[in-house]
């Protein structure tokens, strides 16, 4: 489904990504490990056309989308879920999950399908849809992000540590309705500080150091890595 190859990132004159390249597989859960700095968060901006390569070229489904601006590689369904959540705070929990959706790009029926499908993952916006998204916990927060880019029915997710700053409970939660929305034909690419929970949905991960690519494999393989287990689980 995409093809990063060989590019090249800069922040100015400062070098990112470093001769990089990745492919992720349609329908699966692909991970990306690294440390602060590593230049995962930059990856995926660059993949989302936020950010353009200087080098390298980066395909989704043979369709070339480095060259193109943001929302046209929205069009073609790639939503970016980034760090931080970035919701409209003064608007209800209904009004952000409907920013998904593009005037005139789906029907009525179809925008109510959508919502009754997030509400089925996220019983607890339901409950809250008429709240502002400033009232909601860390954990709603989260959910209410992922579910405004759900509503744009994606290929392909881009998730930009979601976990981070969430209770374990919450955790929890929101790996098992990752897989659900995996397993409901959404390819996953994530980016992930809790590693051992990430490579263990994987089945593809690869783990980034200092904008390069240094180590690929299953996610369960790369857990019994001695290097990933030092490194990244303390062990």
């Amino acid at each position: 489904m995409l093809k990063v190859e060989k590019i090249d990132v800069f922040y100015g004159s400062m070098q990112a990504l470093w001769d990089l390249s990745l492919e992720v597989r349609k329908g699966e859960i692909c991970v990306l490990v690294g440390s602060n700095g590593a230049g995962k968060s930059t990856l995926l901006n660059t993949i989302s056309s936020m950010i353009k390569p200087r080098k390298g070229v980066i395909e989704l489904e043979g369709m070339r989308i480095d060259v193109v601006p943001p929302h046209h590689v929205v069009r073609l369904g790639v939503i970016h879920i980034p760090e931080g959540r970035h919701l409209f705070p003064y608007m209800t929990v209904l009004e952000n999950i409907k920013i998904g959706f593009h005037k005139g790009r789906k029907s009525k029926p179809d925008q109510n399908r959508i919502i009754d499908r997030i509400y089925e993952l996220f019983p607890n916006l339901r409950e809250r849809e008429k709240q502002l998204a400033l009232s909601l916990s860390g954990g709603e927060q989260q959910m209410l992000t992922i579910a405004r880019g759900l509503a744009l029915s994606p290929k392909l997710m881009l998730l930009d540590e979601p976990s981070l700053g969430l209770s374990p409970l919450i955790v929890e939660e929101l790996f098992k309705i990752i897989r659900v929305i995996n397993q409901e034909g959404i390819t996953i690419t994530l980016v992930e500080q809790n590693v051992e929970y990430s490579l263990n949905i994987a089945e593809n991960a690869y783990i980034l150091e200092n904008g390069r690519i240094t180590l690929t494999g299953k996610g369960k393989d790369l857990l019994r890595n001695e290097f990933v287990r030092k490194s990244y689980l303390g062990m």
